[in-house]
């Protein structure tokens, strides 16, 4: 007698109860339809820019939430001043409302990848990959990333190092636009990266990097409130400088509390390379003055008794204010901002408190 067929039972993708997707955007989300095989099981959080009174329109299928600035300045109130307007820099809003552990942000002009062999790359299985293995920001392995199926530490790399540390942020590469400021993007606009390399590694402590946030998860219960993208955009001296002040900041934050950051794979697959001209008016302050921020940030030293992520970044606020503020006195608001985002994010984050009911939210 043949044996019935029993179909399998699909298997849960990996985090799904515990992991948001948080996409800024100021257009219809058409860009989800690729991504549908590995997002429509997730959580969306939609950041929407710009006017609020324009629709939306976002794929069938999806469960999300869709915030605009009227939404922002109801649940924040005063403290949405500290929100970018007209600025990608508004996606950290999505990590302060969401209540999941792991975030991943992604931009509506990042399409799915091909690796090598033509296959399809899963972005963001592969950073969830990264997030649950440890880092190893204490001792350079050769072989990178250690953790990995296939790969192991090598001679010589200390015995007792090797439980490595927690990730906090996982770091994904781009294939085709690459992510270039606006002088480059000037002098090489045909440039195009085709060039997969299959790694991740650990940025080490003490080094800081140009943290890019089109293709960026992070642990937001390790690392969280220092995930702030800074206040660019409309009203501010600069703008395109928002996910590498947040790295800056973070990796600081890391080193201090011994977290780690990996980068490398996933890739993704840019679009749309951005007016070189429009981002060098936005880029222009922030080109003279990273010189003077990121010594900054390679010399600044947190205080032991920092133990917390918000413990640091107030610190860190507080040395914004007296170090860069004598560059410009915009370093002055965005400390001020740094202090605010944090009274927000204890505000929201407060056990107990209930979240916010959404008019405009839509469900499967």
């Amino acid at each position: 007698m043949a044996t019935p067929s029993v179909k399998p039972t699909p298997l849960s993708p990996p985090l799904k109860d515990e992991l948001d997707i948080v996409i800024p955007t100021i257009r219809n989300l058409d860009f989800l339809e690729m991504w549908r095989p590995f997002f429509e099981q997730y959580h969306l959080i939609i950041v929407q820019d710009g006017d609020p009174s324009k629709t939306i329109r976002v794929p069938d299928g999806f469960d999300y939430e869709l915030y605009n600035r009227n939404d922002i300045n109801r649940i924040l109130g005063p403290k949405a001043s500290c929100i970018s307007f007209k600025d990608s820099a508004c996606r950290c809003f999505g990590y302060l409302i969401s209540k999941k552990k792991y975030i991943f942000t992604i931009d509506d002009d990042c399409f799915v990848a091909k690796d090598p062999s033509g296959n399809d790359i899963n972005a963001l299985q592969q950073h969830i990959k990264n997030l649950l293995t440890p880092s190893t920001p204490h001792f350079f392995n050769t072989l990178y990333d250690p953790y990995r199926e296939g790969a192991d530490f090598v001679r010589g790399y200390p015995f007792s190092l090797r439980e490595g540390a927690p990730t906090a942020v996982s770091h994904g590469l781009w294939l085709n636009i690459p992510d270039y400021d606006a002088p480059t993007q000037l002098v090489k606009p045909l440039e195009r990266n085709t060039r997969f390399v299959d790694a991740v590694m650990t940025i080490p402590k003490g080094t800081l990097f140009p943290m890019c946030g089109m293709n960026l998860a992070f642990d937001r219960e390790l690392i969280g409130p220092a995930m702030y993208f800074g206040l660019m955009g409309d009203g501010q001296p600069i703008g395109r400088y928002d996910d590498m002040w947040a790295g800056w900041c973070m990796k600081v934050i890391c080193d201090h509390l011994g977290l780690g950051v990996k980068t490398g794979l996933p890739y993704i697959w840019h679009s749309k390379a951005s007016n070189p001209f429009v981002n060098l008016k936005k880029e222009y302050n922030g080109i003279f003055w990273q010189e003077k921020a990121i010594p900054f940030f390679q010399s600044v030293s947190l205080p032991k008794d920092c133990t917390t992520v918000q413990q640091c970044y107030l610190t860190l606020a507080n040395e914004v204010k007296a170090k860069l503020g004598e560059v410009d006195p915009y370093f002055v608001k965005l400390a001020d901002a740094m202090v605010t985002w944090i009274e927000a994010w204890d505000e929201v984050n407060s056990p107990g408190k209930k979240p916010a009911k959404l008019p405009n939210g839509t469900s499967k």
